[in-house]
Parts: C-alpha cells; sequence; structure tokens
C-alpha cells in the first residue's frame, strides 16, 4: 500500500450497496476528470486551477446514486473529530470529494448514508479487500438487456511503481458496456449477455442499428493515488490519462447511460518523471477494472 493513504469500506449486503473512502489523513494534491454523462459529484470544481484549496482529505466513491452523496458527510464528520482537513484559524474544515454510482436496481432501494461514510473512515487501513466490497457491493457490468443478462462488478485495486514512486488505482466498476480485456484481443471478461453468451456490447449496438437504448444509469468512478510530486495541473493531467485505462477496459465506455468520474491524490513525497506517470496511470486503472470483476 502507498505511504500516507488509506482506504476503508461499509458494505450494507442487504441493501445491496455500500461506501468506499481513500483517505489522506495529511492532505492530497487533487484532480479530477468527469467524462460520463451522467454524473453524481461532490467538490469537483474545487480541484481545478485558481481555486484557494489545493490538499484534500478524502476521496468518499460510493452506492445509491445522488442519495448516496450523503456519506460524504460522515466521512467529514470522522476527519474534522480527528482535526485534520483545511484550518481556518478557529476550525478544521476537511476537503472530501465524492462520486457515486446508480446501484438502486440491484437489490432493495438503499444508499449510503452519513453513518456509512464514518462507518468506512472507521476501518480505514493500508490494507484492505476488493471485489463485492464497500462501493462495489452492488455494482453490474453489461446492462444493455438488463439486470437478468449482466454480470457482477465490484471494487478493482492495481499499483505500478514508476522508479521510487507508486501509483496506485482504485476502481469501483459499474459500467453500462463490457469489461474486455485488450491483451487476450478485446474479448469480452464480463458483460451483457443473450442466451448465456456474451455479445459484444459495442458490436450488439453498431450491427443492430439499436437506438433509444435502456439500460438504467451506470457509471464507473475511481481515484489514483500515488507518492510522487505532483502540481495541480499535474493531478488533474494524470485524472485525464485514468479514462485512457477505462477506454482500455470498457466497451462502450463515457456512454449516455455513466457518469464516468476518476479522481487523483498526490502524497507528493517522491520524485517521478511525469511522462512516465502518463504511462502507468492508465495502465493500473485498467488492471483495476479487470482486477474488480475477476474478484
Amino acid at each position: 500500500m502507498i505511504h500516507g493513504f488509506k482506504i476503508g469500506h461499509y458494505s450494507d449486503y442487504e441493501g445491496g450497496t455500500g461506501t468506499t473512502v481513500i483517505i489522506a489523513e495529511n492532505g492530497a494534491v487533487g484532480g479530477v476528470d468527469v467524462r460520463g454523462s451522467a454524473p453524481g459529484t461532490r467538490e469537483t470544481d474545487l480541484l481545478k486551477g485558481c481555486k484557494a484549496v489545493e490538499k484534500i482529505n478524502a476521496v468518499c466513491l460510493s452506492g445509491g446514486s445522488a442519495f448516496g452523496l450523503e456519506a460524504c458527510d460522515g466521512v467529514m464528520l470522522w476527519l474534522a473529530e480527528h482535526e485534520k482537513g483545511y484550518f481556518t484559524g478557529t476550525r478544521y474544515v476537511p476537503i472530501v470529494c465524492g462520486a457515486v454510482i446508480y446501484d438502486l436496481d440491484y437489490k432493495a432501494f438503499a444508499y449510503p448514508d452519513k453513518k456509512s461514510g464514518y462507518a468506512a473512515c472507521a476501518c480505514a487501513a493500508e490494507s484492505f479487500e476488493t471485489g463485492s466490497v464497500g462501493a462495489g457491493v452492488g455494482a453490474t457490468v453489461g446492462k444493455i438487456f438488463g439486470m437478468d443478462n449482466c454480470c457482477k462488478g465490484g471494487v478493482g485495486y492495481a499499483e505500478i511503481s514508476v522508479g521510487e514512486a507508486v501509483v496506485g488505482a482504485i476502481v469501483v466498476t459499474n459500467s453500462f458496456g463490457d469489461v474486455i480485456d485488450i491483451e487476450k484481443g478485446g474479448s469480452v471478461v464480463a458483460g451483457a449477455k443473450k442466451d448465456g453468451v456474451f455479445v459484444g456490447t459495442a458490436d450488439y449496438i453498431l450491427k443492430n442499428a439499436v437506438s433509444d437504448l435502456k439500460g438504467g444509469v451506470n457509471t464507473t468512478i475511481g481515484c489514483v493515488f500515488t507518492d510522487a510530486v505532483l502540481t495541480r495541473e499535474q493531478a488533474n493531467k494524470l485524472a485525464e490519462a485514468a479514462h485512457n485505462g477505462l477506454a482500455l477496459s470498457v466497451s462502450p465506455v463515457h456512454t449516455m447511460l455513466d457518469g464516468d468520474t476518476m479522481f487523483v491524490m498526490a502524497g507528493c513525497e517522491k520524485t517521478a518523471d511525469f511522462t512516465a506517470l502518463t504511462c502507468a496511470v492508465p495502465l493500473a486503472v485498467r488492471k483495476a477494472v479487470l482486477s474488480a470483476v475477476k474478484k
């Protein structure tokens, strides 16, 4: 696990939803890139240029669609109790960014709340689980034919070394499209099925001139975090590069039915070549997506 960061989950298996939080208690330079057309996010404008605060304390990834953004309040409460955040001179104000997936059709109508976010922080550690945990509890992939013909998604993680620095990517894979493996000719690893066979969602849409697509609201969200030294502009550039990892592993990606959002957090402890980082980030994200469905 990368020094300076902790990850915690809150899993609601009965409701079919959950929360995953990435914490940098001492702050991290943040960036973000939102490319899906149906996003649910919090504090993304703060990460762009010409803003007063450069460092964030946590990224909260949740199920529950827009309802699930409430979990960020619990993350704020936990951090404030531990006196982490932007110090105003009298108070600590934690800077918590967040994004949500749509999982309201997975089981019951349930969403992570303030207590969920707090609980995820309380168990955050340098070691953590992946798969159907946290925000990945209700995640699914390949939904062109509905929930009865899709595959299970989840939380995936991968790390790549860049000299002395390390890049980690945690991704909640909950896409409308299929998850594919480019190392195996772009074959479908998890996705939409017809009569029990993967159809290849993008090919199916094109070959059948599909219009007025249904498939609910989906969304793949994640966070790339590193101990490398980055400026805010560089963090935002790496957030763009993170979406290249999604494009290499999800097909189709960034649709009108997805709210794909990727954050970046930089602990700024070690020096690394920036071009090398832009190569490492898509690779880590791609591997994390595959990890999510294989786990």
